[in-house]
């Protein structure tokens, strides 16, 4: 577009070209007129000037008709000499019997008496008529003018062809100085048309200085460099074009940054957009992705732009363009692999224009992986709790109608069947209990009592208190052993007691419910940099690798036979989950089947020296 123009091809040359043409033109035109009137002006003036005058023509006609031939001849002879010839005219005297009688050639005076071989004269005397004819000689490339004019002698009524005057004058002369003024007007011409090209070039040039100032311009405009303007010459049509550029500048360049301004916008949104937006042609070809998109589909931005949705979101097998054009409802894609989740609901509409012409679709994609996630736990919970409180009940139902048959008129049996309708009815208040806590905790309507704590103090409390339950039962269904290992270092940490004494309790039961018997339960206490580290080991049967990541899941039991059997609800590391996270730290575990289970529990923590602590309380 902003390639060089030859001069040839510039609008420069072009309007002097045409100006040089039209001058040329006109004054052709106007020279072919002025030369044929010229020519005919010195034609008509020539032939005037070839007459013989009626005294001349009187007194031939009377040498004529006398009879004396010698006589006559001589007086014919004279009288040729008077007569007015400017054009150098050759003149004869021809009788009517085709009788040379006079010529006005001094170098030609032999052929007076000859008879005389010109057919034009011929036809004068015999058809009696005067003959005008103008001929051209090739072999001296001459033109000649030639008048035979006739005598005639009237006498009374009767009139008598007595001869002819032959006149024949050159016309070089006349030609010549046609040719000279032609010649003239010519050079004329050229010098005009010469200076008209160089008026036409200055003309030009100032014509299209403002429309090259205009193309440099808007050059510049297409360019993005809106900072130049176009000198206004005048208010002319050139001038007001040149104001109209000057503002159609300014207004592109207001309509630029507006636009970029959007865009930026745009892009902006759509880069901190937490859904996927996908924009393609009216083919179905990509056009537009985000960067949460190209994370969704494991993809590209170069790769994604230019290939078609359907292969983006591998959907052609099932579905079609025109399917998704004519009914543009939201799907469920599974991107799930065996590394992560990963669940999207895509919504699509369709871009139309004001006349209805659809020139593509946008795609929103939604990550609908924890909602899905959420709603199927859901529904396990629901399922599990139904369950869970389905079993006492049953057994509680059937223990009852037993009573109420007559069981409990038996003294051996109707003790032991109201022990167990006590043991199911508490086990069920304690799992509605620990649902309410997590209900409560799930709400934020769960109140923490948060105090500076010495943890080494508080999980050595916890520990003693079961080596106290072991010491007290004087036939433990079961032995097993404590092991402490702990920092020497005091570690105040900033917990809520009871609940935190809840997860140490929670983590203990499970150690010694699991634990073989006689086995090792190992605690430790330690610090980081940032943060203390407390786990609890035991010896059992471990947790099989798949169970691990659902271990704190609600109502999830690894083997629920045992448990169930044990008096378990379910919800124990549930709550002790919520309860480190709400306390800002960390809960998990490292198990291997048949080699035992680690519970660790990580919680923030910054050393404080005694003083500090003392000026706290104060």
């Amino acid at each position: 577009m902003n390639s060089k123009i030859k001069f040839f091809q510039s609008i420069h040359f072009k309007i002097a070209l045409v100006f040089a043409l039209l001058l040329l033109l006109t004054l052709e035109i106007v020279g072919a007129v002025f030369v044929r009137q010229l020519e005919r002006q010195n034609l008509n003036t020539f032939k005037s000037q070839q007459v013989v005058q009626t005294y001349i023509v009187n007194r031939l006609s009377d040498e004529l008709s006398t009879t004396n031939t010698t006589s006559a001849d001589k007086k014919i002879k004279s009288t040729l000499s008077e007569i007015n010839n400017t054009n150098n005219a050759q003149i004869r005297v021809i009788d009517n019997k085709g009788t040379i009688r006079g010529t006005n050639e001094v170098d030609n005076q032999g052929v007076v008496g000859q008879k005389t071989t010109d057919n034009n004269i011929k036809n004068a005397i015999y058809n009696n008529r005067d003959v005008v004819r103008t001929t051209y000689n090739s072999q001296n490339n001459s033109r000649y003018y030639t008048t035979i004019t006739r005598i005639i002698r009237t006498q009374g009524n009767n009139s008598e062809l007595v001869g002819v005057i032959s006149m024949r004058s050159s016309l070089d002369s006349v030609y010549q100085n046609i040719n000279q003024i032609t010649l003239i007007y010519v050079s004329a011409t050229f010098v005009a048309i010469i200076l008209g090209l160089v008026m036409a070039i200055i003309i030009s040039r100032a014509i299209t200085r403002p429309i090259d100032e205009m193309k440099k311009q808007t050059l510049r405009i297409a360019r993005g460099d809106y900072s130049g303007h176009v000198r206004v010459y005048g208010s002319d049509e050139l001038g007001q074009l040149a104001s109209a550029v000057n503002n159609l500048s300014v207004r592109v360049e207001e309509a630029q940054e507006s636009t970029e301004s959007e865009r930026r916008r745009l892009d902006s949104v759509m880069a901190h957009m937490t859904d996927g937006v996908i924009a393609t042609d009216r083919r179905g070809n990509v056009t537009i992705i985000n960067e949460t998109a190209t994370s969704f589909l494991d993809t590209d931005s170069d790769g994604a732009v230019g290939k078609s949705i359907l292969d983006l979101l591998d959907i052609r097998d099932n579905y079609t363009l025109r399917e998704l054009l004519e009914n543009p409802d939201d799907l469920v894609l599974d991107f799930s692999t065996k590394e992560h989740d990963l669940i999207l609901q895509a919504y699509f509409s369709l871009i139309q224009r004001e006349s209805g012409f659809i020139s593509g679709l946008v795609c929103v994609l939604h990550d609908v992986t924890e909602q899905q996630k959420i709603d199927q736990d859901r529904k396990e919970f629901v399922s599990n709790v139904s369950h869970e409180l389905r079993t006492p009940l049953t057994s509680v139902r059937a223990y009852i109608e037993s009573l109420s048959e007559g069981a409990w008129k038996d003294p051996e049996v109707a003790p032991h069947f109201l022990k167990v309708t006590q043991e199911e009815t508490d086990r069920m208040i304690r799992m509605i209990n620990d649902l309410l806590t997590l209900s409560r905790m799930d709400s934020g309507t769960q109140k923490v009592d948060l105090e500076m704590v010495n943890l080494n103090e508080l999980f050595n409390y916890v520990l003693d208190r079961f080596d106290m339950m072991l010491k007290q039962d004087d036939r433990p269904e079961k032995t097993y052993t404590i092991k402490r290992d702990f920092t020497k270092r005091d570690l105040w940490v900033e917990i809520d007691t009871d609940r935190f004494t809840q997860v140490l309790e929670n983590l203990m039961n499970n150690a010694i419910k699991y634990s073989p018997d006689g086995g090792v339960i190992t605690c430790r206490l330690l610090e980081t940099h940032n943060n203390v580290i407390l786990s609890v080991a035991d010896q059992g049967l471990g947790i099989p690798r798949a169970d691990i990541p659902r271990i704190f899941d609600r109502l999830y039991r690894v083997d629920k036979a045992r448990s169930r059997a044990q008096g378990g609800t379910g919800l124990g590391l549930a709550i002790s989950r919520e309860v480190v996270q709400l306390l800002g730290g960390r809960i998990w575990v490292d198990s291997r089947e048949g080699r035992g289970s680690t519970f660790y529990i990580s919680l923030p923590y910054k050393p404080y020296e005694e003083d500090d602590l003392w000026d706290e309380d104060n």
